[in-house]
């Protein structure tokens, strides 16, 4: 099975939240897709991170790496499709990114991200519990 995963998911499996052991059960065996914004949403993610200074550069480098050996297959949006989205639902156009893949892959959303979760619930997309 396809799922859809976003930043929220992959950044608790590579800093090691509490709850990367339930994501890698969900995922173990699936194929993980997403759209190809997901690198820089994850570079954005570590700088967020540095502000706080709850990493540092070289935490933020292994962490890359991590992110790097996570089999993840990127998958094309429907730009015009995702704009609509984002657009009825009041949310991010990166968001509405993932919410398209959902949609255009009839693939559940792997999210921690609970307004996510409840848009894409209210659009009838299946959001994997964590």
């Amino acid at each position: 099975m396809d799922i859809v995963i976003d930043t929220s998911a992959l950044i608790a499996v590579i800093v090691g939240e509490s709850e990367r052991s339930k994501i890698i059960t969900i995922t173990t065996g699936n194929t993980l897709i997403g759209p190809g914004s997901i690198p820089w949403e994850i570079g954005n993610a570590f700088s967020a991170m540095f502000k706080q200074d709850r990493i540092t550069l070289d935490d933020a480098r292994k962490g890359v790496k991590i992110f790097q050996s996570i089999p993840l297959r990127y998958v094309e949006i429907d730009i015009p499709n995702a704009l609509r989205l984002s657009k009825e639902i009041k949310m991010y156009a990166y968001d509405a990114y993932l919410l398209d893949c959902a949609i255009r892959y009839k693939s559940p959303l792997l999210t921690l991200d609970s307004k996510l979760k409840t848009a894409a619930q209210s659009i009838n997309i299946e959001a994997l519990e964590v």
